[in-house]
């Protein structure tokens, strides 16, 4: 098997060669190393390169196997890291020149499950400052490129994640979920990116943007991969005070591949307002393909998905600001201008504002309950358009004017205001040859049926299998 194809097997069949001792961790992650040293140039996916390190670790884990101590499918995998993820003695820089020499003395609660699954920790990955914003051009880092297309955004704020995993310079990557960060990328990357439901996975030791709002999260180039990493990294964690105790569960038990008799929800509002023509006919293209298997596919109602835009505003902004107080008395000329003016702007949010926002996002939760209790997901875009131009500053949708900032998250916000999982599969091309993504949400708690309804697309169409042209 050449290098190239090491570096886009699955993680689902690389263990597998890992474990009948065909393929050692040392040869999968040598491979990576050189895919990265040809292609990073390119990409900026990385902001810390953890080479000696990872080269380390594949040893230790090659020695391991060999011993008949294999710990599971994250075996000897070459994993990337958002860079907010504390790691110990590794700095983490947030994106920011502000914290651009920060070594944490410990690591996030959920990088050290990776490492006792025996994850290969690759290194740190390009993000958008302090992950406020939704393209990943960063001004001190350099932009994050899409491996579709150089000149094009990656999407963010996990921006290197998508491009890093893309390309196949990790088989894996967590991305962190506020606004829509890790289905965003995932979408015009051209790879899977769940957003868990809200208190599925511990947030100790990751850096906050929105207490709130905040949601770890796999990006992988497959739906069971995807679940794969889940069954690793999520569960109960005290030291995060939103973390649910809801016992974890088998994320791949689910993927049967059957959707025979599942609902299918298509929104009548908001979600396919302002959505291109061609990434609406994918994804009216992909309910189809579900409908073909089995599933029960209707229209539904949800008057009320518009409201996500203030709630979201209204509590976003203010909890970032309390995050970087002493950053905009102390740092503020060193912020990124458009990201010290969303901290600005949240700063000067009334209490009260707030305070409504978050009785607003109650009565939101239960009247988007009522609206979908009558299907088990809801399929939308996961973005209204492909990937834009870097330094692009103004997108143009049925004659109205966005900058690519609230542009790209219109459609994921929803599902982290109600804290329900949702998921981004690839589900075509545009005419550009740029990946469009097909967002599939469900109840809380019931990554089960998200899972493997996304499964089941995914394998009735190639789309997951198509490679970047950096990749070639």
């Amino acid at each position: 098997m050449n290098t190239t194809d090491l570096c886009f097997l699955s993680i689902d069949e690389a263990s597998k060669l890992i474990s009948a001792r065909e393929l050692s961790p040392v040869e999968l992650v040598t491979a990576h190393l050189n895919r990265i040293s040809k292609s990073d140039g390119s990409l900026n996916s990385f902001i810390t390169l953890l080479e000696t390190e990872a080269l380390a670790a594949a040893r230790a884990a090659d020695a391991e196997i060999r011993r008949g101590e294999y710990r599971g499918p994250m075996h000897g995998v070459p994993f990337g890291l958002k860079d907010l993820y504390y790691t110990k003695g590794v700095r983490t820089t947030v994106g920011s020149n502000i914290m651009r020499d920060f070594v944490p003395d410990y690591n996030a609660v959920v990088v050290e499950k990776l490492k006792d699954a025996g994850a290969i920790i690759m290194g740190k990955l390009q993000m958008h400052e302090f992950a406020f914003g939704a393209t990943s051009e960063n001004p001190h880092f350099g932009a994050a490129h899409n491996p579709w297309d150089t000149d094009r955004i990656t999407g963010g704020s996990s921006g290197g994640s998508g491009s890093a995993v893309a390309a196949g310079q990790c088989m894996a990557a967590l991305g962190s979920d506020t606004g829509g960060s890790v289905r965003i990328p995932a979408s015009l990357c051209g790879i899977v990116g769940l957003k868990p439901t809200f208190g599925r996975i511990s947030r100790t030791g990751v850096f906050p943007l929105s207490w709130t709002l905040d949601t770890v999260g796999p990006m992988t180039r497959t739906v069971r991969d995807a679940a794969l990493v889940m069954n690793a990294i999520a569960g109960h964690d005290p030291g995060d005070p939103m973390s649910s105790d809801r016992p974890s569960e088998d994320f791949t038990a689910g993927l049967t591949g059957d959707v025979l008799g599942i609902r299918v929800g298509i929104p009548k509002e908001f979600f396919f307002d302002g959505v291109v023509p061609e990434v609406h006919a994918a994804v009216t293209a992909a309910a189809g393909v579900l409908e073909a298997a089995g599933a029960r596919v209707q229209e539904v109602s949800v008057p009320l998905a518009e409201q996500n835009r203030a709630i979201g505003r209204s509590i976003m902004g203010p909890e970032s600001a309390d995050v970087h107080l002493d950053n905009l008395r102390e740092h503020a000329g060193e912020l990124d201008a458009k990201v010290r003016a969303r901290f600005e702007e949240g700063g000067e949010a009334k209490a009260v504002d707030y305070i409504k926002a978050l009785r607003d996002r109650r009565a939101y939760v239960e009247e988007m309950k009522e609206a979908t209790r009558d299907v088990d997901v809801l399929l939308t875009a996961t973005t209204p358009v492909a990937a834009t131009r870097i330094g692009e500053t103004e997108v143009v949708v049925e004659g109205k004017a966005w900058s690519p900032l609230l542009l790209f998250p219109e459609k994921t916000r929803p599902f982290n205001i109600n804290g329900v999982p949702a998921i981004s599969v690839p589900c075509g091309f545009t005419s550009e040859d740029l990946p469009i993504g097909l967002q599939i949400s469900g109840r809380a708690f019931d990554e089960a049926t998200v899972l493997n309804v996304a499964h089941t697309y995914e394998q009735a169409t190639d789309w997951h299998k198509s490679r970047p042209p950096i990749a070639v």
